[in-house]
């Protein structure tokens, strides 16, 4: 099968929101300009193919790119390829290059560069700890059959692999002997609008405009390089920091805004104020069966039950987030909404199931302990991805666990490495994260035992059904079959066995200033598009 310029048609979905739905400015774009943006999130990397980090990719597309693009709709269209190609059997991919491109140090774009990215993928030095490797294990064989054309086989059929490609972002040949490889910084080129110039850790990310850049995707507002003369991405993790900076004028737009600062934007003509949902999984307690009291099924029943979660997000995001009942986002094609309504916010039969379970006794704190032992679970947060209040909301949680139930949740915020460290030992009760990967392959990452090929899995299941389904669906081309199987998983996972508690489809939002135009989210995944199309008028 070919394809070009026409794309894939998947199910589209209805929920999203146009790229640039709060500009409608008649005014000719104007070149020149230095912004400023002030960022929710600190980078742990600035390489785009070890990001964790969902609130980065903001940054990191400024300067790096994939083969592939998706319209709102899911579909794919082409951009650093010009069209591929799939064989019958679904298990071989032909990508045809375009021949225009060049990496921003000069390098060619050309077969030999990107088949070093799908290589590297099967690179373990360079792999692990990423969910690249899992990719990379499906790889049979890479061909270069001449300067624009690589072709790469499957081992099997596997229906999320173009959803990979259009993320993968790719590197130049010489990214691969850099010193900082794995760190990011300036020595790490893309093909990108923009050129990092500098990171300030902790502080800023400077990018200027690359001047040979035309080949935007479909999805752009124009071609050729970026209007603005560069762009400044100022870390501000506090949200009033970066209110307050926007309504002074220090910066000119920003992400990240919380519920009670969003009233400081809408319907204020001095300033556009822009939301949308993530796709992909919702940011969620994932319960741990192989450790502490979360190998309880009562106990994970309990704290599944128990919890008024639509109640405390109410309290604390004041109607700005969507409240996720499943294992994927609200606006992902996959999600089944069957599954709404179907438990929680019942304390009653929370407190039964613990009593049954035999945490009948309570100290004078009003933590249960069974034999001598309290019921207190370990919440692991990687302090990277603590963001869109989410410490607030962990902290409600907590209250609500002791005060309705009994239990203990103790949480704490650690760094990458402890996080890593957690994640390898398995000494925690639960995780919680977020993740906006889609066509399954979150689901995927979140639910497929380490040992069967997995990527996360912080719920640590190995359960056998679990795993076949999942392989089930990785093998199945049609779409409605597929989230059929994935309900299925959905209501084992949640109902059966409480795997995990969905808390909310992380949202987007952005506010800039009036003159700011062309700012807005990327098609389909809703995350805040890169700076390509942005201009600012005189003000």
């Amino acid at each position: 099968m070919k394809y070009s310029i026409s794309a894939i048609s998947l199910l589209v979905i209805s929920a999203l929101h146009p790229l640039y739905a709060a500009d409608n400015s008649p005014q000719t774009p104007q070149q020149g300009g230095d912004f400023i943006w002030g960022i929710e999130t600190n980078p742990t990397t600035l390489n785009p193919q070890f990001n964790g980090q969902t609130k980065v990719e903001l940054v990191q597309r400024a300067a790096f790119e994939s083969l592939l693009a998706r319209k709102a709709d899911g579909s794919y269209i082409p951009w650093l390829a010009t069209g591929y190609e799939i064989s019958k059997d679904h298990k071989t991919y032909t990508f045809h290059l375009r021949q225009d491109v060049k990496f921003s140090n000069g390098e060619k774009f050309n077969a030999a560069a990107v088949a070093e990215n799908f290589k590297n993928l099967q690179n373990l030095t360079y792999c692990a700890g990423s969910t690249m490797c899992v990719i990379g294990s499906r790889i049979a064989n890479i061909a270069t059959p001449d300067d624009y054309t690589v072709v790469v086989t499957l081992k099997a059929v596997y229906s999320p692999f173009l959803s990979y490609i259009s993320w993968l972002k790719l590197i130049s040949p010489s990214s691969w002997k850099a010193a900082d490889l794995k760190s990011g910084g300036t020595d790490i080129a893309g093909t990108g609008p923009f050129i990092l110039k500098r990171w300030d850790k902790n502080q800023q990310i400077v990018f200027v405009r690359n001047p040979d850049y035309h080949w935007s995707s479909g999805n752009a507002a124009h071609q050729g390089p970026a209007y603005l003369n560069s762009i400044t991405y100022r870390i501000l993790p506090e949200s009033s920091v970066r209110t307050g900076a926007l309504l002074s004028g220090q910066v000119d737009a920003i992400e990240g805004i919380s519920g009670n600062d969003a009233g400081e934007f809408i319907d204020n003509p001095d300033y556009s104020y822009q939301s949308a949902p993530n796709t992909g999984t919702p940011y969620s307690l994932f319960l741990n069966v192989k450790d502490g009291p979360t190998q309880e099924l009562n106990v994970r029943q309990a704290l599944l039950q128990g919890l008024d979660v639509a109640g405390i997000l109410t309290s604390i995001y004041r109607g700005h987030r969507i409240h996720s009942w499943g294992i994927t986002s609200p606006i992902d094609p996959l999600y089944d909404k069957s599954i709404e309504g179907k438990y929680g916010n019942n304390p009653q039969l929370a407190n039964k199931l613990l009593d049954e379970a035999g945490w009948t006794t309570k100290g004078s704190d009003g933590i249960r302990t069974k034999n001598g032992a309290r019921l207190s679970i370990l919440v692991v947060q990687s302090q990277v991805t603590v963001r869109d209040q989410r410490d607030v909301l962990l902290e409600a949680l907590q209250a609500q666990a002791r005060q309705r139930l009994g239990i203990e949740l103790k949480i704490r915020y650690v760094d990458p490495g402890t996080y890593f460290q957690y994640i390898k030992n398995g000494n925690y009760g639960s995780i919680a994260n977020s993740h906006d990967d889609t066509d399954g392959l979150d689901i995927e990452n979140h639910y497929l035992p380490i040992n069967a090929g997995g990527a996360i899995n912080y719920s640590r299941t190995d359960d056998p059904k679990v795993s076949a389904w999942l392989n089930e669906a990785a093998q199945t081309l049609d779409e409605a079959k597929r989230k059929a199987i994935y309900s299925q998983l959905q209501n084992y996972a949640l109902l059966q066995q409480a795997l995990v508690i969905p808390l909310y489809a992380p949202d987007d939002e952005i506010a800039a200033a009036s003159y700011v135009h062309g700012i807005g989210f990327r098609t389909f995944r809703q995350i805040p598009e890169n700076a390509y199309d942005v201009w600012v008028s005189k003000h």
